[in-house]
């Protein structure tokens, strides 16, 4: 693939970014996911994300291939969870991964982990935690190919969601 890079998400691609997500809610959807459903997230969702240095995309010789919120203060939600995390250190959150339509089967969920994992790295966190709803397909298959380890469910958005953590 060719290179991709990592960076802040900019106020003035909130657009871009909400396209990205409304791209990603439709594809749930039609994969029969009960994922995105409810009106979360939302454009507000991502100016929060932006506005709190959160809001990561993925670009490509300039196009946007993928957003994703990067959180590195603790998660509430994962606070309670029926199983086990692999570690109690610092880790790093992912929520709201979505790619771009254009951009299907390319493996850019997948390259935007691995940039994450990269970023959390050089911020010295050697963790990466995510939750998903239990059917979405895409992104367990995802998940399951780099290597993420399924440790019990959270709660997330008033919904179970399948959590996962990788250490790095």
């Amino acid at each position: 693939m060719e290179s991709v890079h990592l960076r802040l998400a900019a106020l003035e691609e909130a657009d871009a970014v909400w396209e990205i997500l409304q791209d990603a809610i439709i594809q749930r959807r039609q994969d029969g996911s009960t994922q995105w459903q409810n009106g979360y997230p939302n454009r507000q969702t991502v100016l929060d994300d932006i506005a709190r240095a959160e809001g990561f995309v993925l670009e490509r010789a300039g196009a946007l291939l993928a957003y994703a919120a990067v959180i590195t203060r603790p998660e509430p939600a994962y606070a309670s969870i029926e199983g086990q995390w692999l570690s109690d250190r610092p880790y790093v959150v992912v929520h709201r991964v979505a790619r771009a339509r254009q951009h299907a089967g390319g493996g850019i969920a997948a390259a935007l982990l691995q940039q994450v994992e990269t970023w959390g790295a050089q911020q010295g966190i050697f963790s990466v935690r995510l939750d998903t709803n239990f059917d979405n397909t895409a992104m367990l298959s995802t998940l399951k190919r780099l290597g993420y380890t399924y440790c019990g469910e959270v709660e997330y958005q008033g919904s179970p969601r399948m959590a996962f953590e990788r250490l790095l």
